[in-house]
């Protein structure tokens, strides 16, 4: 069987809506201390690793704790890494054919649009009248991958980044990543059931 991990930061909002769609996870990994663990352990992941990042300043040595993951994702023997929220840039040796060339992420900006950690608000400040979320393919290049699916999401009156956001996952987590997941799987052919 073909085994899946999810990588996280933050609030682990998408785990749910991952293993509702049946997407067999049989490892999650936090870079640093955050709620995704005990999301995580409710939605009983058979294995839960805090590979922690302790340093946040520009001197990260990005190559080792990339290194370090890599190693980790091979012992559990990993066919495809999803992306959920995971906040640390990894290096290029992570997307390389021979560690995991299939690695899939998911964006809160309609891509090209706005890359980066701040495309919620920089959408708000730009003006659009429309963002959403892209589910991509994760390359070294942040956010530049090629696109697997998109959807819409209108600009409110009055939306602060963290209204807009709560939207956009809306959409994000029920129906759009898990859907791109499940077809990113099949097209690979994956034996992940």
């Amino acid at each position: 069987m073909d085994e899946i991990a999810v990588l996280g930061s933050g609030r682990g909002s998408l785990l749910p809506d991952l293993v509702k769609s049946g997407l067999p996870i049989s490892l999650f990994v936090a870079d640093r201390k955050c709620h995704a663990l005990d999301v995580a352990r409710a939605l009983k992941i058979p294995n839960i690793v805090l590979l922690e990042r302790t340093d946040f300043s520009k001197s990260f040595d990005s190559v080792a704790y990339t290194t370090r993951l890599v190693n980790l994702l091979k012992q559990y023997s990993i066919k495809l890494v999803v992306m959920a929220g995971f906040r640390t840039r990894l290096a290029a040796l992570m997307f390389e054919p021979e560690n995991f060339e299939h690695t899939l992420n998911t964006h809160p900006s309609l891509l090209p649009a706005f890359p980066g950690g701040n495309a919620v608000q920089d959408a708000l400040d730009y003006g659009v009248k429309v963002t959403g979320c892209t589910v991509h393919v994760a390359i070294a290049k942040v956010d530049a991958g090629p696109i697997r699916a998109q959807a819409v999401v209108w600009v409110r009156e009055g939306d602060t980044a963290e209204t807009l956001h709560d939207r956009i996952r809306e959409v994000e987590g029920p129906f759009l990543y898990p859907n791109a997941i499940w077809d990113y799987i099949q097209e690979l052919g994956l034996n992940v059931l």
